[in-house]
């Protein structure tokens, strides 16, 4: 068993084993990507399960920005969903409320793993609204340029950044981690420094993770199960 490690892993498939190894090589927080993913919902709730009662956190990277996608996510006990596709305020607006209960969002009540399977208090709502995280993603032009605003929603506790789609989307072509990249991912720190809201990228490579850093991002995705395979088979195949 190490130390516990500041960084995330990035889960394609409902891989129960890579958890368990992950967590304990000190992983705490592991991201699902359901969006592009191979995650059936059986073996997804089992997983959630699973890294929950080890006491690590688990976010969820939902299909697509949708009431459903998002609720599902949330109803089977994940610590917070991240939204692909979101444009302006406006728009994110209208899909994180999704991620909220009444008083913040329109979340639709579910007896599910966060409610134990049973009743629940008044305080259940207000306590779920607060514990439960809503990272909308920057990753389009239009929610660079309303950062600010997508910030100031109730329903955002913070964002999640999608460098790849976010230089297409702003013309650049592939990202390829220029200056120009990097100005964006300044842009996004900075109004998050401002908003008092925490931001959160894919970090694969060290200038990446060296920048995000010194930018004070909340926490960075540093493995991925795909890369984590290529690499061991990579050196146990020379």
């Amino acid at each position: 068993m190490t130390g516990t490690s500041p960084h995330a892993f990035w889960l394609s498939t409902p891989h129960q084993q890579a958890v368990e190894i992950a967590f304990d090589l000190g992983c705490r927080t592991f991201v699902l990507d359901v969006e592009h993913g191979y995650f059936e919902l059986n073996a997804t709730d089992k997983l959630v399960a699973l890294i929950l009662a080890l006491g690590a956190k688990v976010y969820a990277k939902v299909l697509g920005p949708e009431a459903t996608a998002i609720q599902q996510m949330l109803d089977i006990g994940c610590t917070g969903v991240i939204i692909p596709h979101i444009g302006d305020a406006a728009h994110a607006a209208r899909i994180c409320a999704a991620s909220k209960y009444p008083g913040l969002g329109n979340r639709s009540f579910s007896g599910t793993r966060p409610a134990r399977y049973d009743v629940v208090a008044p305080e259940y709502y207000t306590r779920q609204n607060a514990q439960t995280k809503c990272f909308p993603m920057v990753e389009s032009a239009e929610a660079l340029a309303d950062i600010d605003a997508i910030l100031a929603l109730p329903t955002v506790d913070g964002v999640f950044v999608g460098p790849s789609d976010l230089s297409l989307s702003r013309g650049r072509g592939a990202y390829m981690k220029t200056p120009a990249d990097f100005e964006d991912l300044r842009t996004i720190a900075a109004a998050c420094a401002k908003a008092g809201k925490p931001w959160i990228m894919p970090a694969w490579s060290q200038i990446e993770r060296d920048l995000a850093t010194e930018l004070g991002a909340a926490f960075l995705v540093t493995v991925d199960e795909y890369g984590a395979i290529w690499t061991g088979l990579e050196r146990g195949l020379k």
